[in-house]
């Protein structure tokens, strides 16, 4: 009899599989995991699995784990190795495997690990992965002959196709010099050969793999972790630089002021590039972006559409549509065709050396041309998963009443005359998240009030700001 498995509950996300291995995560988990997932493919008469995995230390012994829990189901496993997790979805479309398994602790912390998962070109998220749960505790996993295992070195295909990313928006125009940070994440093999491949002068920080990450935490949405690129940028007279997360699918930016430019911001750039190619294009954003960006869409001739946060979320909507761009503030920005709509922060990064390379502006001369807004980072803070949900139902149905200017896609963005505040309930973990906009800092501080008060009258502590 086929043996059950029960998972840690902590571990089965929205998106992903996550958990802090040695603990919430082990090696059985994984190979249950391989089976589990293996077993969801089958039945959807999947017979080839593309495995990859960061450069996380724990990340080569899951890899191996999952790979074998794969074979068991009788699938063909199909190894692409070290590298991005964009690096395992490159390889899952060019070869044509009929699903993906990304080994990645993402931008979380070293003790932490987990796994990423697609089915044909979509992501597998949401009830799918919970299924895998159940799947592993009825022990009702798929048999067959054990799958063969091949080994695909994809890596240097990714790399010219990266490099091709430099004309994707149109004519290259003149050299640049960049510096790149991969925090000692997966991207870093990757990034090194790319840049040798790139015209221009190119500053590498951090670029050898590291699962310790030593220089810096690998999330590109912290400021703190951006200073190292910040001062790079000022030393070397750079044009821009970028960052990316420990498994290279999200971005973030500094301009050659050193000036931090977020995920939403960087948008701006991408979309009008997109739309002179496409007008009137659907251009895709999450409801924590920010309402310059939707602005921006429109003056350039876009459809602004406002989503749901969450990669998954934003990458199934994206093909529901056929929007050519989508972004996230996070830093997950997905293109499309004549790229494969899903989220790449190095084809991102490429994208912009060539955006860049046809202005003849400074990246902080066009940014001094926006209106200048003010405002807050993403505000986390407790509330259980029992509450967090119906807390954000209350305060939505109380501005009902009152009258509010609201969208609800995704928790409650409220506009007001001074800009806009948001309160959502993460997907993943225990807490609301809140956000304000405005156009002065006298504004801001009436919605951070705002936000306090909208909490208050449902009896809910308000975030320290």
């Amino acid at each position: 009899m086929t043996p059950v498995h029960r998972f840690d509950p902590t571990i089965l996300r929205e998106y992903d599989i996550r958990g802090i291995v040695g603990e919430t995560l082990t090696v059985g988990d994984a190979y249950a995991i391989g089976r589990a997932f293996g077993t969801a493919v089958r039945r959807g008469g999947g017979k080839t699995v593309c495995v990859g995995y960061d450069g996380r230390l724990t990340s080569p012994e899951l890899e191996g784990a999952v790979a074998e829990g794969l074979r068991a189901c009788g699938l063909a496993v199909w190894r692409v190795g070290l590298g991005p997790t964009p690096m395992l979805y490159y390889a899952a479309t060019t070869l044509g495997s009929d699903a993906g398994i990304m080994v990645t602790g993402s931008h979380n912390p070293p003790d932490h690990n987990g796994f990423k998962m697609m089915v044909g070109r979509a992501a597998f998220y949401g009830p799918a992965i919970q299924e895998l749960g159940r799947i592993a505790l009825a022990g009702a996993y798929e048999d067959g002959p054990l799958g063969d295992v091949v080994d695909h070195s994809v890596s240097d295909s990714y790399v010219d196709r990266l490099r091709a990313a430099l004309t994707d928006g149109g004519a290259f125009g003149r050299a640049l010099t960049v510096a790149w940070d991969a925090g000692n994440g997966a991207a870093g093999r990757v990034l090194s050969e790319l840049v040798h491949r790139l015209p221009g002068r190119h500053i590498l920080l951090n670029e050898t793999v590291d699962g310790r990450f030593p220089a810096h935490h690998p999330d590109p949405t912290i400021e703190a972790n951006l200073a190292q690129l910040q001062a790079a940028v000022i030393a070397e007279r750079c044009d821009f630089g970028v960052a990316f997360d420990g498994d290279g699918d999200r971005i973030g930016g500094v301009d050659n002021q050193g000036r931090i430019l977020w995920a939403d911001q960087l948008m701006i750039l991408y979309a009008r590039n997109v739309l002179k190619s496409q007008p009137a294009a659907t251009i895709i954003a999450d409801v924590k972006s920010s309402q310059l960006l939707f602005n921006e869409i429109s003056r350039a001739g876009g459809r602004p559409l406002m989503w749901r946060t969450g990669h998954s979320l934003i990458k199934s909507k994206m093909a529901e549509t056929g929007a050519p761009l989508a972004g996230e503030m996070s830093g997950h920005i997905f293109f499309g065709a004549p790229y494969y709509g899903y989220d790449d922060g190095l084809y991102a990064a490429v994208r912009l050396v060539g955006i860049l390379s046809q202005e003849g502006r400074t990246l902080s001369q066009i940014r001094d041309e926006w209106p200048p807004v003010v405002n807050t980072p993403e505000v986390r803070f407790p509330c259980s998963d029992t509450q967090k949900f119906t807390v954000i139902e209350e305060i939505t149905k109380r501005l009902r009443t009152e009258g509010a200017i609201i969208n609800d896609i995704d928790g409650v963005r409220v506009q007001t005359a001074d800009g806009w505040w948001l309160l959502r309930a993460s997907n993943t973990q225990a807490i609301l998240v809140a956000r304000c906009e405005a156009g002065s800092a006298v504004g801001l501080e009436r919605l951070k009030i705002a936000v306090n008060r909208a909490l208050q009258d449902v009896g809910h502590t308000p975030p320290i700001w």
